[in-house]
This record gives C-alpha cells, sequence and structure tokens, in this order.
C-alpha cells in the first residue's frame, strides 16, 4: 500500500482520483480549500479508513507542513484555477492558483523529500499550434491565454525542480474533461440555460469553435497507467486527449438530444467564444496510446453521461444559476 498527496482533491477531477486510489487499496492525504471544491465530493472517501483530509490554502507556502515526507509517493497536483474563460478579468488569479501556488508545492517537496510529483497541465499551452493533432514536440507559439501561459510557467518549475533537486515528475496536458462531478465549462453552461428556456441558447462565438473532449474515467486510467510505467527520464510529458474533435454546435446538438429540446440559438459570432480561446484542439496522443492506452467512451458518449450526471445532481446546475 502506498502513500499519495492530492491537491485540489475536492475538486472534479481530484475527488474521482481521490476515490480511485482509494478503491485500488491506497492511502491518500487530500488538501483543498473549498474556494471551488464540493464537500460532497469526498463523503465517500471520508468512509474509508486510508483516507486523511486537510483543508488548507496553498497559497500560504507552509500549507503543506507535516504533510509531506520521502514516503508520500506521489503529489498529485491538481489544485489550480481552471476558469479559463474568465482570466482577462481576473489577471493574477491564474498566476497565484496556478504559478506560484505550484511553486509553493515544489518546494514543499524539496524539503520534506517527498519524490515524484504528477502535474495537470493543459492542452492550452499549446496556444493556436501550428500543427494538428499537436504532439508533444510541438514548437510553442504566442501563448493565447493566461491560464495556458501560468500552466506553462509551472511545467518550467517542475523541469528546474526535476533537474536542479532530483524530484521525478510526470506532466499531463489535458483537453477539456467531460463526465461525472463536472463543475464548470461549456456543459454546464448550456444545460443551465436550457433548464431556465428550453426555447432559447446563447452560444459564445460562431459554433464552429472545433475541440477534443475526453471523460473523467478515461483520463484517470490514462493518469494511473503512465505513472506505472518505467519512466527513463527526470520529466515525462503526455497529452491526453482523443483522436476526434467535435464542434460546439455537435456538443450542442447531442445536449438538446439528452434534454429533448430544440431551442433558437442566438451566436455571439466570431470564430472564438472570448480572448484566449482556442478555435482548435486536437491532440497527438502517440505516447499515451503507446502504453496501451485506448479511450472507452467517445466525445459524444462523454457529453452524454454528463449531461446525465448533471441531471441527476441538479443541485450543481442551482450552483450555475447564482
Amino acid at each position: 500500500m502506498a502513500r499519495h498527496l492530492v491537491t485540489g482533491a475536492a475538486g472534479f477531477i481530484g475527488s474521482a482520483l481521490v476515490d480511485r486510489l482509494l478503491a485500488a487499496g491506497e492511502e491518500v492525504v487530500g488538501v483543498d480549500n473549498f474556494s471551488t471544491g464540493q464537500r460532497r465530493f469526498l463523503e465517500a472517501a471520508r468512509t474509508s479508513g486510508r483516507f486523511s483530509f486537510f483543508e488548507r490554502d496553498l497559497m500560504d507556502p507552509a500549507a503543506l507542513g507535516g504533510l509531506l515526507s520521502p514516503e508520500v509517493a506521489t503529489v498529485f497536483h491538481l489544485a489550480a484555477n481552471a476558469d479559463v474563460r474568465f482570466g482577462v478579468d481576473h489577471p493574477r488569479r491564474d498566476l497565484e492558483q496556478n504559478t506560484l501556488v505550484t511553486a509553493h508545492v515544489l518546494e514543499a517537496m524539496r524539503q520534506s523529500g517527498a519524490p515524484r510529483i504528477a502535474f495537470s497541465s493543459t492542452g492550452s499551452v499549446y496556444g493556436e499550434a501550428p500543427v494538428f493533432p499537436t504532439p508533444e514536440t510541438c514548437p510553442f507559439p504566442i501563448q493565447t491565454s493566461l491560464y495556458g501561459a501560468s500552466k506553462l510557467a509551472a511545467e518550467g518549475l517542475i523541469e528546474a525542480y526535476a533537474e536542479s533537486f532530483g524530484v521525478r515528475a510526470t506532466i499531463f496536458r489535458f483537453v477539456s474533461i467531460v463526465g461525472e462531478r463536472y463543475r464548470h465549462g461549456h456543459v454546464l453552461d448550456f444545460v443551465a440555460q436550457l433548464q431556465r428556456d428550453p426555447g432559447r441558447l446563447r452560444v459564445l462565438g460562431n459554433g464552429q469553435q472545433r475541440k477534443s473532449y475526453l471523460y473523467l474515467g478515461d483520463c484517470l486510467e490514462a493518469i494511473l497507467l503512465a505513472l506505472a510505467a518505467p519512466a527513463p527520464g527526470k520529466v515525462e510529458v503526455y497529452n491526453l486527449g482523443t483522436d476526434e474533435t467535435v464542434t460546439v454546435d455537435d456538443s450542442i446538438a447531442v445536449i438538446c438530444d439528452e434534454l429533448g429540446v430544440n431551442p433558437e440559438r442566438a451566436y455571439s459570432g466570431g470564430d472564438r467564444g472570448w480572448v484566449g480561446d482556442s478555435p482548435m484542439i486536437l491532440l497527438d496522443c502517440a505516447r499515451i496510446r503507446a502504453l496501451g492506452w485506448r479511450p472507452r467512451l467517445s466525445i459524444r458518449e462523454g457529453l452524454r453521461a454528463t449531461v446525465r450526471y448533471l441531471l441527476q445532481n441538479r443541485w450543481l446546475l442551482e450552483d450555475a444559476r447564482t
């Protein structure tokens, strides 16, 4: 039985990872400040004698004091501000919650001797990539979002700590993740809108933005598989996504079909929904596929599972309305 620490443990991906690790017989320490995480997501974990939780704010450099040691096999660093859309409204938020918090986690690892970090980065680091599907080795263009820039800066810190202090690191560059416990993003926004008014839907952009999404369960399988594989270098980087894309209009069609509605669509116009929104995201996932991983759910199946979960957990929709 190994011991792991999960930051952002009450979040969408973090809480599901906690449950997955506990189901595998591992011991888990969870950390969250509940700025966006949900206590409800940890209800199952709290019934396990192998889970301990600490409500701490990682903006405090001493927040992980006493929680890390060489016996903590992996620090799963998932705590972050993931709301790309409003980055220009709060320019410091991405710097503080993504870059500075990562620096605090790394320094706590160095001081305690914790050996390994698994980091949730993003496909947004590729900006408006010059090649599709975009491989991990693609040269970085100009950064187009504060979120992507903050994650890329965090990756740089991780690489520097790996070189300077021997921390082992696995970096995962996600596409958008969908599935159970989904907390923010276009699926939640559209479902909440259509619950209020099934006859009209407001859509940012022209609906032709083309994106890739990955189901939560498939994301977790990829993460755990990569961590179990031999790591020849100090830092390993994996894209996590599917080999397909859908347009925003395609995803709206799936959502509307699940809800049984056919709204009039009101588009804001333009080829992107907001500043920093990439009109095309498709990652080359050959590296993780070489380990034997394949996504079980297609994008459309993942979207349907997300809508069904939201309808079964309407408190999330109520939160989206406030």
